[in-house]
């Protein structure tokens, strides 16, 4: 049987580096007030004795669990096979880990698991939570609110209570679909359809938005529902074309609905751009790169969007019991840079570009 090896301890650090037991536990937990001499002594000992702090002890000095919830509000089979969540919880994941704060994914799929996750995050297990992906009504941000956990949000809420305190990030969704739609309309196309994401959601509505700011004749531009997946392009995309068999552009709310919808455009012999125009939205790689043609879409810096949430997250969790607050915003768009606007509330709005490929 193999001898399990004594882990060092506290003890052993401060008696290796020569100074008090008091000192050592300031210095591993982040303590100020330590002459630097000594402190260097200490990080010297804690790396030649592979000392780990141990978490608990350290929490009760701290405060703090350096972990962070993650919660999608969609089920597991949503977000392990579409890439909009993989790029956005690898910018999360970054910033989390160049922070030394560790990721705990939570899914949503039924009441049961809101109820369950609204236990975990009362419960006292992460410093905070960051929340994406909701949908109209929600449990999801009143459980946050009864936990007491500092949360930003991924994507502009739909709730209007006048509170100030609702930290979010989101891109431009609104003006990306307006750039899109009149890019359609400066080829030349006069009867573009849209193919819109679920309703119960603002990006949907957003992006539905910026194609009847620009379709002036918004009562008569045909419109489709899909569901932000390449089955609900398809559907939308047939039924399109079974109303309105004469339209020369197609505008859909995400890349994965333009895929499906580019399917069904070959299946039925239009031939993309020549006979139908398509414009996607998002610019995931390895979809819109992979389409055939080559998608035209409006990209929004998703990777980019979940390290933003998990910053502003962070910077409010260093303020103090205050948590993050508009002022931070402020200060994370001015590092960030590349054109992050905050809003008029506690949020972070993205721009988009269009990204021209052979699909318009």
């Amino acid at each position: 049987m193999t001898e399990t090896a004594q882990r060092p301890t506290l003890e052993a650090v401060a008696a290796r580096a020569g100074v008090s037991r008091a000192t050592v536990s300031r210095v591993v937990n982040g303590a100020h007030g330590v002459r630097e001499e000594l402190a260097e002594r200490v990080r010297r000992a804690v790396d030649e004795l592979g000392y780990v702090p141990n978490q608990a002890a350290r929490s009760l000095v701290t405060r703090r669990h350096d972990a962070v919830a993650v919660v999608a509000a969609e089920p597991e089979t949503r977000v392990f096979t579409d890439p909009y969540f993989a790029q956005q919880l690898r910018g999360i994941s970054k910033e989390l880990t160049a922070h030394d704060s560790q990721l705990v994914l939570l899914l949503t799929e039924g009441r049961e698991d809101h109820a369950r996750v609204g236990r975990y995050l009362a419960g006292g297990h992460v410093d905070g939570a960051l929340v994406f992906s909701l949908h109209l009504d929600d449990p999801l941000p009143g459980l946050v609110r009864r936990a007491g956990v500092p949360t930003v949000f991924g994507g502009r809420p739909h709730w209007d209570d006048d509170r100030d305190d609702v930290v979010y990030v989101d891109s431009d969704n609104r003006g990306g679909a307006r750039e899109a739609v009149r890019h359609l309309a400066a080829l030349g196309r006069t009867r573009v359809a849209h193919i819109a994401g679920p309703l119960d959601q603002t990006s949907a509505v957003d992006r539905l938005a910026g194609f009847r700011d620009v379709r002036t004749d918004a009562g008569a531009a045909p419109v489709a529902h899909g569901d932000f997946t390449p089955g609900g392009g398809e559907r939308a995309m047939r039924e399109l074309l079974d109303r309105c068999p004469d339209l020369d552009a197609v505008f859909a709310a995400n890349d994965l609905t333009a895929a499906g919808a580019l399917r069904v455009l070959r299946e039925r012999g239009r031939r993309v751009p020549d006979d139908v125009a398509v414009v996607g939205f998002d610019d995931m790689l390895s979809v819109a790169e992979q389409t055939d043609p080559p998608l035209t879409t409006v990209r929004q810096d998703i990777e980019g969007m979940g390290r933003l949430m998990a910053r502003l997250l962070l910077r409010g969790l260093d303020r103090g019991p205050d948590g993050a607050e508009g002022g931070d915003a402020d200060a994370v768009a001015r590092e960030h840079g590349a054109g992050a606007v905050p809003d008029a509330k506690s949020g972070l709005i993205l721009p988009t570009t269009l990204v021209r490929r052979a699909s318009a």
